[in-house]
């Protein structure tokens, strides 16, 4: 590729972005917000089931698919050597997401 200044910025931003998500701390806090923001999409999305009545199951089948391609998608291989920031949060999204759909189902059982 030609080394243009539009090449370069881009180049410099995606380095300082990596030299930023380093920090422990951004990167913790960016686990927390996926894992909040996954028990807050099962709220939304068993809030919408609930409502229409008639999709339940595909619903169901669609948040299945998605929970085991995250899972395989994370624990494909056996030897993990450094976890990656995208499969940290996409796991992050994931326990937030079956836990939200846990709470909903104790919240209407009872």
């Amino acid at each position: 590729m030609q080394s243009t200044r539009l090449n370069r910025l881009l180049n410099v931003i995606t380095e300082r972005f990596r030299q930023w998500l380093f920090n422990p701390w951004r990167r913790i806090s960016l686990l927390v917000i996926s894992l909040l923001f996954g028990n807050f999409l099962a709220t939304a999305v068993s809030t919408i089931a609930g409502q229409e009545g008639y999709l339940d199951v595909l619903y169901a089948l669609i948040s299945l698919f998605i929970t085991e391609i995250l899972n395989w998608l994370v624990y494909r291989s056996r030897v993990k050597i450094a976890p990656s920031l995208g499969l940290d949060v996409l796991n992050g999204f994931k326990i937030g997401f079956t836990y939200g759909l846990f709470l909903e189902a104790f919240k209407l059982g009872s």
